[in-house]
């Protein structure tokens, strides 16, 4: 890393990693020129880099990727988990090189160029991640510039004026605008997302309802007898929607600002809670009034990331913002009632603070990297929620169970 005092711009130099101090870490720029600013993570899957790219969650943040060989297979238009990129960019070590996968259609630098994501290359991520974990997450400012033209101390101004994620309401910048119905199931080679099987497609007509202030569809919707789930989007990866289809229920998805009254006009079965980027906290002013009411309605309800955090807040837990978070498809976590241990995929920087659980709040699964909570029940309702990602994508499969536990569950409860 170069010292603010004796900064001067390497050869060859075309990208930029500059801190608040006016330290700066150089290497090659790849994808969109120009500069973004804010927080410095990283991330230790060994696959997925699309899927992560595009995860909401990301919003607000630039990915340190600790696998060298990212781009290597390219992208397509199934790998991804939103309609765009929401990382800001990213930072890996080795070039991206030309892909090698029949699956590829463009490449991956291209892709970033098209899609406006700043990369950068040639840069020492072990040492990056080291620098993360000894000290926390720092804000930043990501450049390109084809002709190495760095304004550093501007660029440092920038990183240092950014107000960083904490008490930043994301979600309502990342959620989608409109409810809509789910129609896509499992992914499989050589047919895409298409309906699973037992799936009947659902009836394109529609009606705006004053009930619900939303265009929602007609009742003729889909296969009645699957449990309805009305999941609220906090900035919700695609691959939970299809594995609650998988699972066997109907989907309807709200935004982030959706009331109860619009939630409980929908007939829901149960309630989901999706993840999504910023502070659980400033989130929370508006998402943890409804969820309460949900509760207090005896909806089943299950959280995944920010969707627990905000289940958390909601029945009086507090939260907590982490010094690197946990982020990769790696991570163990046990699961209390049976010291079974799951790996899982992670993407968070919140925590809830598992001593603030009131009595009627179990703690469900610990992380075994750093014992912070990763799960929660209530004794006297019918909700959880778990810290981690059980739809991967990428990662493990080890936590689908979840998706099905909870599905499983609704359909006892509305069998005739």
């Amino acid at each position: 890393m170069a010292d603010a005092k004796t900064l001067i711009v390497p050869k060859g130099a075309t990208g930029v990693l500059v801190f608040a101090d006016g330290s700066a870490v150089f290497g090659r720029g790849f994808g969109a020129v120009g500069e973004a600013v804010g927080e410095l993570c990283f991330n230790t899957a060994i696959t997925g880099y699309q899927e992560i790219m595009t995860d909401p969650s990301y919003a607000g943040q630039v990915v340190t990727f600790t696998f060298p060989h990212i781009g290597n297979v390219g992208t397509n238009a199934d790998d991804v988990e939103a309609d765009t990129p929401f990382a800001l960019g990213c930072v890996v070590r080795q070039d991206v090189t030309e892909p090698s996968n029949f699956r590829n259609v463009q490449p991956f630098d291209e892709w970033m160029r098209d899609h406006g994501r700043i990369g950068l290359s040639g840069v020492d991520t072990r040492a990056l991640t080291r620098m993360i974990r000894e000290k926390g997450a720092p804000n930043i400012v990501i450049a390109h510039d084809p002709d190495g033209a760095f304004d550093i101390a501007a660029l440092a101004a920038k990183a240092a004026a950014w107000p960083g994620l904490e008490g930043m309401d994301l979600a309502i910048e990342v959620t989608g605008k409109d409810s809509r119905l789910w129609e896509g199931g499992p992914w499989t080679l050589g047919k895409g997302y298409s309906l699973n099987e037992t799936q009947i497609p659902f009836v394109s007509s529609e009606v705006e309802t004053p009930e619900t202030g939303f265009s929602t569809a007609l009742e003729a919707n889909g296969d009645s007898s699957r449990p309805h789930v009305v999941a609220i989007d906090y900035g919700a990866k695609n691959n939970i929607f299809r594995n609650l289809v998988k699972a066997g229920a109907r989907v309807t998805v709200l935004p982030a600002t959706a009331t109860f009254d619009q939630v409980s006009a929908l007939g829901p079965d149960g309630v989901f809670l999706s993840n999504g980027p910023g502070d659980p906290a400033a989130t929370g002013a508006y998402a943890v009034p409804v969820i309460r009411q949900v509760l207090d309605a005896d909806i089943p309800v299950f959280g995944i990331c920010l969707g627990h955090q905000l289940l958390g807040l909601a029945v009086g837990a507090k939260t907590i913002k982490m010094h690197q978070g946990h982020r990769g498809a790696n991570h163990p976590v046990k699961r209390l009632e049976d010291g079974l241990v799951e790996i899982t995929s992670m993407n968070h920087g919140f925590a809830v603070d598992a001593a603030t659980l009131p009595a009627n709040v179990r703690s469900t699964h610990i992380s075994l990297f750093d014992g912070s909570n990763c799960g929660i029940a209530l004794t006297d309702k019918n909700a959880f929620s778990v810290q981690y990602h059980p739809e991967a994508s990428p990662g493990p499969q080890d936590s689908f169970y979840l998706f099905q536990r909870f599905v499983d569950g609704l359909k006892k409860a509305v069998a005739p």
